[in-house]
């Protein structure tokens, strides 16, 4: 082992913590740093919308921040579906085409997901022209 002799560094055990010690306690600290965060962002939430009362805001201001849309789930939908289109694509390439594996995945599955992203927002703008053509 090495060691800095200039700075008079002693070597550690190798073996501090046993592999049950690491199983436990990474676990929890995951949980915990979880926990912590989403705790700090509730609370710092409900603290701003109570200060915000306190000076006399109106408590409608809250609501409209809320968007009764689906356009999260319709642009995670439709790239998981452009994903899987480009693994098939991929799988065409490289066994009929004779192109390499290698290329062949990926490349497709970040062409076809970016397409599906594309064609999701352009999706959405068309509905949100339509929502404002309504209202």
């Amino acid at each position: 082992m090495l060691c800095v002799k200039w700075a008079n560094v002693k070597p550690l055990k190798s073996n501090i913590m046993g592999p049950f010690a690491t199983g436990i306690l990474v676990p929890l600290g995951l949980f915990a740093m979880i926990f912590g965060i989403v705790y700090l962002s509730v609370t710092s939430r409900n603290r701003e919308r109570m200060a915000l009362i306190e000076r006399g805001a109106d408590p409608t201001l809250f609501e409209a921040r809320k968007r009764t849309g689906t356009s999260g789930v319709l642009k995670f939908g439709l790239f998981l579906f452009g994903i899987g289109i480009g693994v098939f694509m991929g799988y065409l390439l490289s066994s009929a085409a004779g192109m390499d594996e290698d290329a062949a995945y990926p490349s497709m599955i970040f062409v076809f997901g970016g397409l599906a992203l594309i064609v999701s927002y352009l999706w959405q703008r068309k509905q949100d022209k339509e929502d404002a053509s309504k209202s």
